[in-house]
């Protein structure tokens, strides 16, 4: 009896146990159920701020969040864009054939315009056309040749005149999406968009090839005849360049477009308004960037650097003591100047090629500044420092 007793006390026990057990499993499934298929659904608002890519989590950063915000759709840049661009068309004199058209962008409320040199150069009469047809003669108030960039303006009421606003092309990436509008052909109002092929290009300013525009932007945006003067924009709106050469043989676009970069309209533009030119500063120094073969060829440890051919007389670089080439040396059957200074440096940073030198004194220097040059001079490093003084008129 008492083994029944005992064996029914056992049975109770394992009830007890198997009840357990049986909790224990449902408990388990019911987490399960939780986890898989309610927690996505409690967390999905967290979904949408975090991009899964190959099992790492990358948070999306402010910026790419304004950037998708931000950019715009091609028609939605036109649409927005489109009113503070203008119709340049220039009469140089009296005969048909003198008659050119170009590209302008609205400055700002007060009528100005801005435009390449080139576009308006020699005009005795200009027409500023909006695109809704509203035409208005327009005035020269400023031009700088050097940079390519001119000044004109109209009579007009604010309420006619919507500015485009400038931004960073120091900014600009190889690769970002950008668009152009202006009137190839006379075309008006016309779009053409392309990516940044380049930054920092130079380009020779037109009429004189012994000055550059430095910091120039390469684009493959279309750009033709009639597109000079007109805005280079980012996905945003912004002005980031002035169209204003094209590379090409047979004079219309083959891929390779020139835009003069914001940073240096914004630097330029108001002192053209407010003076009617611009003081660029000059060294005083012509010679050619330092090849592989000249650097082996002289012995240079680097190809890095500026070598000074020729320095003008009386100009900045001459006062300050700098050496031209001496003698010519030939190499792999191209014969070079050598013998002269090599640049290395510029206010103790240093500088590969004539580009980096032209472009910061450009944009850091001003007429009458200082400035120290690190030269290499027969292998002795030493300093010049050259007091900038304005560069000498096209036409000297």
């Amino acid at each position: 009896m008492q083994r029944i007793i005992d064996a029914t006390n056992n049975n109770k026990i394992l009830d007890k146990k198997t009840t357990a057990m049986v909790g224990v499993y449902s408990c388990t499934v019911i987490l399960l159920v939780f986890i898989f298929y309610l927690f996505p659904y409690i967390n999905d608002s967290n979904v949408n701020n975090t991009i899964l890519t190959k099992g790492n989590n990358l948070e999306k950063t402010s910026d790419q969040q304004n950037t998708t915000l931000n950019s715009m759709s091609l028609s939605n840049l036109f649409e927005k864009s489109t009113a503070g661009v203008v119709r340049v068309s220039v009469t140089r004199s009296d005969e048909q054939s003198s008659r050119s058209l170009g590209s302008g962008v609205v400055y700002d409320t007060s009528g100005y315009i801005v435009t390449n040199n080139h576009v308006v150069q020699a005009a005795k009469k200009i027409t500023v056309t909006f695109n809704e047809g509203d035409s208005y003669n327009g005035k020269i108030v400023g031009t700088d040749p050097y940079s390519d960039l001119a000044v004109i303006k109209i009579d007009a009421d604010s309420s006619a005149l919507h500015p485009l606003p400038l931004g960073d092309s120091k900014k600009l990436r190889i690769g970002d999406e950008v668009a152009a509008i202006g009137n190839p052909f006379g075309l008006t109002g016309s779009l053409t968009s392309g990516i940044v092929s380049q930054t920092g290009r130079l380009l020779s300013a037109p009429g004189n090839s012994s000055f550059s525009i430095p910091d120039i932007i390469q684009t493959d945006a279309a750009i033709n005849p009639g597109n000079s003067g007109g805005p280079l924009l980012d996905m945003d709106g912004h002005v980031v360049g002035i169209n204003t050469a094209i590379q090409s043989d047979t004079g219309q676009f083959s891929g390779i477009g020139f835009a003069i970069p914001s940073s240096t309209v914004s630097k330029i533009v108001p002192v053209l308004i407010k003076d009617g030119q611009y003081h660029h500063p000059w060294l005083g120094v012509s010679g050619m960037d330092v090849t592989s073969d000249l650097a082996q060829s002289l012995g240079l440890p680097e190809t890095k650097g500026f070598l000074v051919s020729d320095v003008v007389k009386n100009g900045p670089a001459d006062k300050a003591g700098m050496h031209g080439s001496t003698q010519t040396k030939e190499a792999d059957g191209i014969k070079y100047k050598i013998g002269g200074d090599i640049i290395i440096s510029v206010d103790g940073s240093k500088v590969s090629k004539i580009d980096e030198i032209i472009s910061y004194t450009q944009n850091q220097k001003n007429v009458g500044d200082k400035i120290t040059l690190g030269i290499n001079r027969d292998g002795r490093i030493i300093n010049a420092v050259l007091t900038l003084e304005e560069r000498p008129q096209l036409n000297q």
